[in-house]
């Protein structure tokens, strides 16, 4: 049965396109104001208030803002921290992010935090644990979450179905959305051989709520070359090509461009949003004149 989506509120963007609000651009984005619908933040930075706080305080007057976590651990068998989840509601009641979102992986388990976001097995078993946990999150915080799916590197063996149906299900039992990263779908579909373009297919497109876009490295190992989502560098022409074709296949998006490693001048971030907005505009434009 499908679950409604009992928080489920599309947001209102002058600007589909955002970047994110990272340490080394404090200072320049209210100087400088770039060109940019809103900004992203990972809230674990501002747990801890001080001088981190103020500078999320000075963007959030400029900005629209949405909230991208990376430690609520939604696929642990241990269930979420609920410490962890109150800090995020704190800080969700005072800058008011019109999203919220976090994996589709896990990164705890007992006393063991780890820094890595580690991939699930694509099971019944682990798909009612996520579901769980999602249920959980959005009930306490009071609204619908995004649930974005991973980077990965291995395959399991007993995996029951296809990540793209995994993520599907997440989202029409809990009410939840998908945050759609265009990156690390091409990344997966080149390192395990798999078709970046039918996962798009696959996908449900009204139960997708943003799109992040990013660029990867390439790392030779033995006679191939993997390609591993460090977030360092522009987004390459093949995931242009892939974001293009999810546009056509979801319609307009809100889209980040996602940059967190070997961080460039704010600019160059600007640069990449401008051509987000110009792919996304463009795709509808056509789609739009066919109808």
């Amino acid at each position: 049965m499908e679950k409604p989506g009992a928080y489920n509120t599309r947001p209102d963007l002058p600007d589909p396109v955002g970047i994110g609000l990272r340490h080394a651009h404090y200072a320049d984005i209210p100087k400088e104001r770039p060109d940019v619908g809103w900004l992203e933040v990972h809230p674990e930075n501002y747990f801890g208030g001080g001088i981190n706080r103020h500078h999320l305080e000075k963007s959030r007057e400029l900005y629209e803002m949405s909230f991208h976590a990376v430690g609520l651990s939604l696929g642990s068998a241990d269930g979420i921290d609920l410490d962890h989840l109150q800090k995020i509601k704190e800080l969700i009641e005072i800058y008011q992010p019109f999203q919220f979102s976090d994996h589709a992986s896990w990164s705890a388990s007992g006393n063991a935090h780890l820094n890595d976001l580690l991939p699930l097995p694509y099971t019944e078993e682990t798909l009612s644990k996520l579901c769980e946990n999602v249920d959980r999150a959005q009930d306490y915080l009071g609204m619908q979450i995004l649930v974005e799916n991973p980077s990965t590197y291995i395959d399991f063996a007993d995996n029951e179905m296809n990540e793209q149906n995994f993520m599907n299900e997440a989202a029409k039992r809990t009410g939840c959305k998908i945050l759609l990263d265009i990156n690390n779908i091409y990344v997966q579909a080149h390192n395990h051989g798999h078709d970046p373009y039918k996962y798009i297919n696959d996908i449900t497109p009204k139960y997708v709520g943003e799109m992040h876009l990013a660029g990867y490295t390439e790392q030779p190992v033995e006679d191939k070359t993997i390609l591993i989502d460090t977030h360092s560098k522009p987004v390459h022409d093949p995931v242009w090509d892939l974001y293009a074709h999810a546009v056509g296949h979801i319609g307009e998006t809100p889209t980040l461009i996602e940059w967190d490693e070997e961080l460039p001048p704010l600019s160059t971030l600007v640069q990449e949003a401008h051509r987000a907005r110009r792919v996304m505009t463009d795709v509808l434009r056509v789609a739009y004149a066919a109808e």
